[in-house]
């Protein structure tokens, strides 16, 4: 691959969805560069399951799942600060891997198909003119055919392309904060768990070696009532759920400090803007509660990868291009996505939560198809 400064795709951000696409794109033998603002191995505030629907992918693009020892999970216990409890089997089940491991191992294939990544290297700004994009980074620009955003839940870009979810007030789906922990606690290998507490809800499940992820998700308004004391929230707001004060006090927290993100939206987003493809966070998130966004992530990136293998062969034209991507990913997404929106306005809410489990507990129907519909098929 060659180290000019003109390509035929620019991805911003390397996660989950840009890792994978720069995979598939380099494959075809596209020129490939990915600018990622952090350095691999890394952290990041994710709930770490990824649903059985993305092995035959991940297999596909060289992520061998079979062979990393990785705990498999089909049970899943949810519960709320009432000590109501509600256990369902999760037929299609899912794995668990940080993303620590599962980033650098995206990032070595990356490289190995041809593709340029260039870590620690933040995009300052996205122009586009004259059927060409100019990406500036550390002074620096780049130019190519093709951008894709996968920057995530929110970054610098979504300001300078003045985003209608970053201007919008502060309300029931625009406002949230996340926390993640590894640990180790004898939790189930084989399940995830998702504890609900006042104004938020907190997820366990098993990773590799030993280690279990523990990420929540909670409003603004509740850290602030703590006086932005993490540790205070948890222990006055967290802990009121028996399950949480269980694996709070018993657990050995591996991190010195908790990793922490603000300001997450589950607002509607644009899947194209500017001619910018977005993927994954970038374009729409699917509520933790409802799992699944780390599929979403990478299944986004196979929907992108062949619509813009089409426009680079001249097969469609760049308004085809994002017309199809556009309609392939509402037709994949929206319904998960929209499911998840009216689960997370309802949870967090002891009452309506604890009703929830109750008629949950009677009604098997009913958790099948919360289960069902927030799940994707194999891609």
């Amino acid at each position: 691959m060659s180290n000019s400064d003109t390509y035929d795709v620019i991805i911003v951000g390397g996660g989950l969805a840009g890792l994978s696409l720069a995979i598939q794109l380099a494959r075809k033998q596209h020129s490939v560069l990915v600018l990622e603002k952090e350095s691999y191995p890394k952290h990041k505030v994710c709930g770490e399951y990824i649903s059985m629907e993305s092995k035959p992918f991940l297999q596909r693009i060289g992520i061998p799942v079979d062979d990393t020892d990785l705990p498999i999970i089909n049970r899943l216990q949810v519960t709320d600060t009432r000590g109501n409890e509600v256990n369902e089997y999760l037929p299609q089940g899912g794995f668990g891997i940080s993303r620590y491991r599962l980033d650098a191992m995206l990032a070595a294939v990356a490289e190995q198909a041809g593709a340029r990544l260039l870590t620690k290297t933040k995009a300052d700004d996205i122009a586009y003119a004259n059927e060409l994009f100019s990406v500036t980074a550390k002074d620096k620009t780049f130019s190519a055919k093709v951008v894709c955003g996968t920057w995530g839940k929110r970054s610098n870009i979504d300001l300078k392309l003045e985003r209608s979810f970053v201007q919008a007030k502060s309300k029931a789906l625009n406002n949230y904060v996340g926390i993640k922990y590894h640990i180790r606690y004898p939790w189930p290998k084989d399940q995830i768990g998702l504890h609900n507490f006042t104004e938020g809800y907190c997820g366990i499940s098993p990773i590799e070696d030993d280690k279990a992820c523990l990420c929540y998700l909670t409003t603004a308004a509740n850290l602030q009532k703590s006086g932005h004391d993490i540790k205070k929230m948890e222990t006055d707001v967290l802990m009121k759920n028996p399950w949480l004060n269980k694996i709070f006090n018993e657990a050995d927290f591996l991190y010195s400090a908790p990793m922490a993100i603000s300001q997450i939206s589950f607002q509607k987003k644009e899947q194209v803007l500017n001619h910018i493809l977005l993927l994954g966070d970038t374009a729409g998130m699917i509520t933790p509660l409802c799992g699944n966004g780390m599929s979403m992530s990478l299944h986004a990136a196979k929907l992108a990868a062949e619509r813009v293998d089409d426009f680079l062969q001249k097969k469609i034209t760049r308004d085809a291009l994002e017309k199809s991507y556009t309609a392939a990913w509402k037709s994949t997404f929206n319904r998960r996505v929209t499911i998840g929106r009216i689960v997370q306005s309802n949870f967090g809410k002891d009452l309506a939560t604890s009703l929830f489990l109750k008629a949950a507990n009677h009604l098997p129907m009913l958790r099948k198809a919360l289960i069902s519909g927030t799940s994707g098929t194999p891609f």
